[in-house]
């Protein structure tokens, strides 16, 4: 199948959950939450172009954290995909992930390669399959890749797939720090202490900074308890992050990446300098939130 398609790229957006509350959980073990989250400019890279061999390879920081077989979820995407199109509609592709985010980092950079992968084959593949379609095949894969198909500002419900657009998000600035710790997401939601709290309080009418900020002290990242006991490190990020002049901070998903908000983008580039300074061998990354009207599945 002659495409006319060279190399093509894609962003993989960083999922930052701003607030998490975990409200129960379901027989099967899967417990159910209510977040707001939302999808940085700064994450992963993913190239993709028509090949005489299916492959995968990986390149950047955080390669050697990669796994290269059938186990990553960007490869799992491309053989479901194709599962679900036929083998005459899908050839050989050369898939590489640029890896610029931390693995097990709880900014679901794996479920974002995932969903970034669907989304380019679906392009190169030509395959006629609409959003909701994609969105099966990647809850498949994992609980975060359809918000992660989605990728800009959402409220999501039931353990993740239930997702509902949040109109008129601005663009926040954010600094994301890492102290270069992997967390277990299993391990901490297996280390929480109640898992039957109460949800989201409704978002406030108008949204910008300060309104934002304001709600977020009304609400819980209830994992963050949790991996802080396992990882103590995370408490030294957050308050690296407040020292810096973060007007909110937080951990983010299951950690151990917290985010401090900074109301320009400016001023968190500064701070972003001045932590990267003092922790030159912590993740540490300046970035902008996409707004609810940005066009996030573009390529490069």
């Amino acid at each position: 199948m002659d495409s006319g398609i060279t190399v093509r790229a894609w962003h993989a957006h960083a999922k930052i959950n701003l607030a998490l509350h975990v409200t129960g959980r379901r027989a099967d073990g899967y417990h159910m939450i209510e977040s707001l989250a939302v999808f940085t400019r700064f994450g992963d890279r993913i190239e993709i172009e028509l090949a005489d061999s299916d492959g995968f390879s990986a390149s950047g920081r955080y390669v050697s954290a990669v796994p290269l077989d059938d186990s990553n979820l960007a490869v799992k995407a491309r053989d479901a995909l194709r599962k679900q199109a036929g083998p005459a509609q899908t050839p050989p592709v050369a898939i590489r992930l640029e890896k610029n985010l931390p693995v097990a980092s709880g900014v679901g950079g794996g479920s974002s390669d995932a969903a970034t992968v669907l989304r380019g084959l679906a392009e190169i593949w030509r395959l006629d399959l609409d959003d909701a379609e994609l969105a099966r095949i990647g809850l498949s894969l994992g609980a975060d890749v359809p918000m992660c198909l989605a990728a800009k500002p959402l409220i999501a419900l039931g353990i993740g797939e239930e997702l509902s657009a949040v109109p008129g998000f601005p663009a926040l600035g954010l600094v994301l720090v890492n102290p270069g710790t992997a967390v277990s997401t299993a391990e901490v939601f297996n280390a929480l202490s109640d898992r039957h709290n109460e949800g989201l309080p409704p978002l406030p009418r108008d949204l910008d900074f300060h309104s934002i900020r304001n709600w977020l002290e009304i609400t819980r990242n209830d994992l963050e308890p949790a991996a802080r006991a396992i990882q103590p490190a995370i408490g030294k990020a957050l308050s690296v992050l407040n020292k810096a002049g973060a007007g909110f901070t937080r951990m983010s998903g299951s950690g151990a990446t917290c985010f401090g908000l900074f109301e320009t983008g400016n001023v968190a580039k500064r701070a972003a300098v001045d932590i990267r300074s003092r922790h030159p061998d912590w993740f540490v990354a300046a970035t902008r939130t996409m707004t609810s009207e940005a066009d996030t599945h573009g390529q490069d």
